[in-house]
């Protein structure tokens, strides 16, 4: 299922708030997102842009286990299948491309046209937030991810580049090369550009794995691109230029700095007729859920292999989608607790707290948890201080230049041997009130 069919099957099904009045793509349209929270949003007429727009799209684990036709308790195994199990999609010659319907050579691009937000009072200027980026290397094949780009020109564009990430890697080597930037795709082709797999794996075949998607060449350079997303942009990017990114509003909330970071020429757009962008509102709960949720896999998987059974896991929003993570396990030994802990960091290396409970608790109820650690945990026996190591640039209490941060992690189990105590919260008599009011 593409970007497009999914808005339209929402509209269809009332989920989806249209609004019909024409509304400027400076802040005006970021506050009705805003405003509207998680629910989904079509904006029929943008002032600038002859293009519509979309966002809240996939703000939750539920809409997007709605999207899979799965149950939100199945994601991370549906993943994880994914991940393991790599399928390779079907290509398409461009003229059955929906993405390369309408051709927009260089020397008529101007990205003032595109409904590019502006999201905050205190941004650097209009920001390009779900575009994945298609790359490729000619030892590693290639690879999908998430760029956040400013606009600076009519062809031009800053990209926040994160060091050690495998774009990162592919622009070191090459140091000026060709991508596509695909805005409005599916939540395969989101979920899987935003997992954390090894150098070399080609993530347009995760996505294939998760729901079957059609792929057709780039027009400018030799890469397969989303034959049905909805804008296509094409050029190069280089190290030798590089221009002011930012500020900008993160995953935590707060301002970014700001940097700078490689310009993006576009010499190329292609789009579908009709087009309709896809915003995400950075800070929110869609920029958080595509952003940490598709983490949980990769540390579900390093803790059972570090030999703890992993029920459940849940970068959740009250850590940034990103900082925090609650593991919920079934304790079998004493140590397991920690070993999770330890297997977690692994899992995602960006991560600051890491929070394990037991099978009985309720990892997406905030009031549960903190009962856990009131009544389970004893800091001189259960906390363990990883040190202070590499952490994430989205963490403002970091330091700034390696990012260094104070890792830790809290095992809010319950002994297996107690001494006397109850560990399990007691049972209350249940009534039906139909019957007494």
């Amino acid at each position: 299922m593409s970007f497009r069919e999914h808005v339209e099957k929402l509209e269809k099904a009332g989920k989806k708030t249209v609004v019909k009045k024409t509304v400027s793509k400076k802040l005006e349209a970021s506050a009705i997102i805003n405003e509207l929270s998680d629910k989904a949003v079509l904006f029929e007429k943008i002032k600038e842009s002859e293009f519509r727009a979309s966002a809240n799209i996939f703000p939750t684990k539920q809409a997007i286990a709605d999207y899979f036709g799965c149950k939100v308790s199945d994601l991370i195994p549906t993943i994880t299948r994914a991940i393991e199990n790599p399928s390779k999609p079907e290509i398409v010659e461009s003229k059955n491309a929906p993405c390369q319907e309408v051709e927009i050579e260089a020397n008529n691009v101007d990205l003032d046209k595109l409904p590019i937000l502006f999201h905050c009072p205190n941004d650097g200027g209009n920001f390009i937030s779900s575009g994945v980026v298609v790359a490729k290397d000619s030892q590693y094949g290639q690879n999908l991810d998430f760029h956040r780009a400013m606009q600076i020109g009519k062809n031009k564009l800053s990209v926040r580049i994160v060091k050690t990430r495998h774009f990162d890697q592919f622009l070191e080597r090459q140091k000026k090369m060709p991508i596509a930037m695909c805005i409005g795709n599916g939540a395969e082709v989101l979920v899987a550009a935003a997992t954390s797999v090894d150098l070399g794996k080609n993530e347009l075949e995760i996505a294939n794995s998760l729901k079957p998607i059609r792929v057709v060449k780039a027009k400018t350079f030799d890469a397969y691109i989303p034959a049905d997303c909805e804008f296509v942009l094409e050029g190069t990017i280089s190290l030798e230029e590089k221009a002011g990114e930012g500020p900008f509003v993160d995953l935590t909330e707060t301002q970014d700095i700001v940097r700078q970071e490689p310009v993006f020429t576009v010499t190329k757009i292609t789009h579908r007729k009709g087009a309709i962008w896809q915003a995400l509102l950075p800070g929110k709960l869609e920029h958080k859920v595509l952003m940490g949720m598709p983490r949980e896999p990769t540390i579900f998987r390093k803790v059972n292999e570090a030999g703890v059974k992993c029920i459940d896991v849940n970068v959740n929003p009250g850590g940034c989608s990103w900082l925090h993570v609650r593991v919920k396990i079934d304790k079998r030994n004493e140590e397991d607790g920690k070993k999770a802990i330890m297997a977690a960091f692994e899992g995602h290396k960006s991560c600051k707290h890491i929070f394990v409970v037991d099978k009985d608790i309720d990892i997406y109820d905030d009031q549960t948890v903190e009962w856990a650690m009131a009544t389970r945990f004893q800091a001189d026996k259960q906390f363990t201080m990883k040190g202070r190591e590499r952490g994430s640039s989205l963490d403002p209490s970091a330091d700034p230049e390696g990012h260094l941060t104070m890792k830790c992690g809290f095992d809010l189990t319950a002994p297996l041997e107690t001494k006397g105590k109850n560990f399990g919260k007691a049972e209350f008599p249940k009534a039906d009130l139909k019957k007494y009011l």
